[in-house]
């Protein structure tokens, strides 16, 4: 417990140092900018889109740009070296992006919607949307060793991943897109502001898959953290 307490205080450091809540303010009122023009009606329907979107910037590309910085000032050969384990790591910035995450989605919700919509639904939304996407850029930036060789290949992934928005929106009505585990997120966060009412095992599917999918995301990590990064710095 006290390592996993010193490894998010650390996070939370390299956060400010990397001016990520700098960042993310930034986005927030990007989208502002983009909802509050809107009439009442159309904030919502545009709303589950652009809290998506912005999970994917706080998820997906701000651990990508934190697995770099830290491989280009050599902070994970020293983390490797502690007895700071993988859990703990990668539980820090899991546990301090999914935070700033969800505050930023109450935030525009908020300032859109006054109260006028789920919270309890917007939460668990973001939040499970915001840690596969997390998991998701920390997979895909492993084996790069800069974010020139990483960023085009990384377009796949970040597709794949957008693609229950075809369904959700009408757009490609197939079960198969239920595969993709941001679908259950999307639903959640369509629900909290009144675009779809969810079903018993929507509500069941939304929450449970993306949870069993992301383990599974999360043993994958731990693998390919060892393969990339321990194995590397040990033998080096």
């Amino acid at each position: 417990m006290n390592r996993m307490i010193a490894a998010l205080r650390m996070e939370i450091a390299l956060q400010r140092r990397y001016r990520f809540l700098h960042a993310a303010v930034f986005s927030g009122l990007l989208w502002l900018a983009l909802l509050l023009p809107l009439p009442g009606h159309l904030r919502s329907v545009a709303e589950p889109y652009v809290i998506l979107g912005d999970l994917m910037i706080v998820g997906f590309f701000f651990v990508a740009g934190a697995v770099f910085f830290e491989k280009g000032e050599r902070t994970l050969d020293a983390v490797v070296a502690t007895p700071l384990r993988f859990n703990e790591y990668l539980g820090s910035k899991v546990l301090a992006l999914t935070a700033l995450s969800v505050l930023l989605a109450i935030f525009v919700a908020t300032a859109t919607h006054g109260v006028h919509y789920n919270l309890p639904l917007l939460i668990v939304g973001a939040a499970l949307g915001t840690v596969l996407m997390l998991l998701l850029g920390f997979l895909s930036a492993l084996p790069f060793t800069s974010v020139s060789d990483w960023f085009m290949p990384a377009v796949f992934p970040i597709a794949l991943f957008n693609l229950p928005i075809f369904h959700y929106s009408g757009l490609w009505e197939t079960p198969w897109l239920y595969l993709i585990p941001t679908h259950g997120p999307l639903l959640y966060l369509g629900a909290a502001f009144d675009q779809k009412s969810l079903t018993a095992w929507q509500f069941a599917y939304g929450a449970m898959y993306p949870v069993v999918f992301a383990a599974g995301m999360w043993l994958l990590a731990k693998r390919m953290f060892h393969k990339y990064l321990v194995a590397k710095t040990k033998g080096a």
